[in-house]
């Protein structure tokens, strides 16, 4: 499983590094129609290309008439990659799988994404759900809940990240949604799965926001409705990342590890105190959640 994952991988990373298979007239075509690029330019590229018998990007890129950037559009639009370019979209810089697939963060998270398929979700096709948690609040822990959100979707499965800090939300400010309605609406028995938001730039990946702040979030998601509403989503979607408040602070992320059946810890380096990632993991285990590992995170 390891092997075939870090093929997969490596392969992801070929198609951006590596020659495209792709031929001029592909690469102008998606250029043109995108609007970066005009039939007159493409054409000045393809005789520039004819006689300095340069790829099509290089050759744009001499002109003065492509970036980088518009090359790495290209491809991405070509393998089906969601990749989003700085300065026009409403998804936050933070989500950097989202930016910089293939850089040395993006890189580190893309390995985490592997072990979580190997010790749980490629475990039993019945296990979707994983618990982001952490013990305190500064963590990194909705950082790390996005990023892996991303990373599951351009994996081509179907990936909800459910915002279950009812308390202190975040997610809708780093996909740059509407939070008016969500989880904790769905939970009171107001709303339905139309709270679900999906985001366009980012194929197969879907949001649901926490929704207005409730008095009562421990009790809403110790409510029977949480774990139905886990299993409804279990049939529409491959992974479910569930975002919780820090444990320090509060009891709800115990409590939703313990509907999802699993849990991921964040922990930051040279912030986060031992002794309280050691009593939540210990914590989880006593409650029957499976703590698939703790992540040092350094960004």
């Amino acid at each position: 499983m390891l092997r075939t994952l870090n093929q997969l991988q490596d392969a992801e990373k070929l198609q951006y590094q590596k020659t495209p298979r792709l031929t001029s007239s592909q690469i102008g075509s998606i250029l043109i129609n995108s609007g970066r690029l005009t039939a007159d330019e493409a054409e000045r590229i393809l005789q520039e290309q004819r006689t300095g018998r340069q790829r099509f990007g290089d050759a744009g890129i001499a002109l003065g008439l492509l970036t980088s950037a518009d090359i790495d559009f290209a491809l991405s639009s070509q393998f089906s990659y969601p990749y989003l370019i700085r300065g026009q979209s409403t998804v936050s810089e933070e989500v950097i799988a989202a930016y910089d697939p293939f850089s040395k963060q993006v890189e580190a998270l893309r390995a985490l994404r592997s072990q979580l398929v190997m010790r749980w979700l490629g475990a039993n096709q019945q296990r979707s759900a994983i618990a982001i948690t952490s013990a305190e609040r500064g963590d990194g822990r909705s950082f790390i809940a996005a990023n892996l959100a991303v990373l599951f979707s351009q994996l081509g499965q179907r990936t909800l990240l459910i915002d279950a800090d009812m308390r202190n939300p975040r997610q809708h400010q780093l996909f740059g949604i509407e939070n008016r309605s969500g989880l904790s609406a769905i939970l009171s028995g107001r709303s339905g799965v139309a709270d679900v938001q999906r985001i366009p730039s980012l194929v197969d990946l879907s949001i649901l926001p926490s929704g207005a702040m409730p008095p009562n979030p421990q009790e809403l998601l110790g409510r029977p409705t949480f774990p139905h509403m886990l299993r409804e989503f279990g049939d529409a979607f491959d992974v479910i990342l569930i975002d919780t408040p820090p444990d320090h602070d509060y009891a709800d992320s115990q409590t939703a590890a313990a509907r999802a059946g699993a849990a991921l810890v964040v922990a930051r380096k040279d912030v986060s105190h031992a002794g309280a990632v050691g009593n939540l993991v210990d914590t989880m285990k006593q409650t029957g959640v499976m703590v698939l590992g703790a992540v040092l995170n350094e960004y």
